[in-house]
C-alpha cells in the first residue's frame, strides 16, 4: 500500500497506535503521514519517545503518551514535550512512565495474550509512586525462603496498530531486520493491526535465503508501505547513517513553538509525502549520510539431496 492509504485504514481518531524503533529504524515517514492527515486523541506507544513524538505532539495528534524515555537521543530536549508536561502549555498530556525492561515486558504480555507479566526490577524503584499500573501479585510458588513471595507485575499493551520501519520485506510481508532490531517483532504481534514500512521490497527467493533475518512473519503484517529513506532522521543499517546534525538542531527548532510551527509547515505539512520531503533535504545531505559496504560473511543452510 502507499503510506496514505496504510494510514488512512489503519490509524483513526482515538486509536492506541505503536510506533516502535529503538535509536535504528525510527517510523518517522508514518508519523509525518499521520501528521498530514490529521490525526487526533491518539495514545502514542514509544519506548523511546524523540523527536517524532515531539512532532506529532505539536501537530495536536496526541493526548497520552505511553514510554519509557523521552528525550532527544543525547542531542538535547524535546521542546514541545517539555511544555506539555511541565507546564501544560497548550494543553496538559498524559504520561506513563515505564522502565525499558517493563516496556518490554508490556509488549511480552501483549503479544502472549497473557493479562500481566512479572518482573523483578522495580523492587526499590520510585517509579511505583507515579505509575499506579505498577501492582504486586502473590506468586502461586513458594520463594526462596518457602514463604509467599510478591513479585511486581505490569498490564499487557494491545495497540490498535503497531508501524514499524525495517530494512526489506518481500510482498507478502515477511520482514527482515539487521543491526538493532528492538522489541519490533513483540509490538507487532502485540497489536491488532501491523503496518511495516521498508526501505525496499524484495522477492520472496531473497528472504528465503536468509531466513533468519525474518523478525516479522507475513502472517503478522497488514500493510507493506515502500518508503525509502523512511527512518531519517534516524538510520537503517546498511541504507543511510544517523543525521546527528538533524538530532543537534532539533532542541534549538523545537525550544520555540512558532519555529516549531513552521518547520511542521515547511517540512510536514508543506511536502506531499515523504519522497518529497527527501527530496527537499537534497542529495548533499544524503551524501553526508552514505554508508560504506560491511558485508555479513555468507552461510551454507544445506539442502536435502
Amino acid at each position: 500500500m502507499s503510506m496514505r492509504d496504510a494510514v488512512a485504514a489503519f490509524v483513526h481518531d482515538g486509536a492506541t497506535v505503536c510506533l516502535e524503533g529503538f535509536t535504528h529504524l525510527i517510523p518517522t515517514a508514518a508519523g509525518h503521514e499521520i501528521i498530514r492527515q490529521g490525526r487526533r486523541d491518539l495514545t502514542v506507544v514509544r519506548m523511546t519517545a524523540d523527536i517524532v513524538v515531539d512532532q506529532m505532539l505539536a501537530a495536536g495528534c496526541v493526548s497520552r503518551l505511553v514510554s519509557s524515555f523521552v528525550g532527544n537521543s543525547s542531542a538535547g530536549s524535546l521542546g514541545e514535550l517539555r511544555r506539555r508536561i511541565e507546564r501544560a502549555d497548550p494543553a496538559p498530556l498524559a504520561f506513563e512512565e515505564y522502565s525499558h525492561y517493563g516496556m518490554v515486558c508490556r509488549y511480552l504480555a501483549g503479544a502472549q495474550r497473557l493479562p500481566f507479566y512479572p518482573l523483578r526490577s522495580y523492587g526499590g524503584s520510585d517509579l511505583t509512586c507515579v505509575n499506579g499500573d505498577l501492582r504486586k501479585v502473590t506468586s502461586p510458588y513458594p520463594g526462596p525462603d518457602g514463604e509467599p513471595e510478591h513479585v511486581y507485575v505490569v498490564p499487557p499493551v494491545r495497540p490498535d496498530v503497531t508501524i514499524v520501519h525495517a530494512q526489506r520485506a518481500d510482498r507478502r510481508g515477511n520482514t527482515q531486520i539487521w543491526g538493532l532490531t528492538g522489541v519490533q517483532a513483540e509490538a507487532v504481534y502485540a497489536a491488532e493491526k501491523a503496518i511495516v514500512v521498508v526501505e525496499e521490497v524484495v522477492d520472496e527467493e531473497v528472504v528465503r535465503s536468509d531466513p533468519n533475518r525474518t523478525l516479522i512473519p507475513a502472517h503478522a503484517v497488514d500493510a507493506v508501505v515502500v518508503s525509502p529513506r523512511g527512518a531519517h532522521p534516524s538510520f537503517a543499517q546498511g541504507y543511510y547513517d544517523r543525521d546527528n546534525a538533524f538530532y543537534r538542531s532539533w532542541s534549538h527548532i523545537s525550544a520555540e513553538p512558532g519555529r516549531l510551527r513552521e518547520w511542521l509547515d515547511e517540512w510536514v505539512y508543506g511536502t506531499a509525502d515523504h519522497a518529497e520531503y527527501c527530496a527537499k533535504l537534497g542529495e548533499e545531505s544524503w551524501a553526508r549520510l552514505a554508508v560504506g559496504e560491511a558485508l555479513s560473511e555468507p552461510v551454507d543452510y544445506g539442502r536435502r539431496l
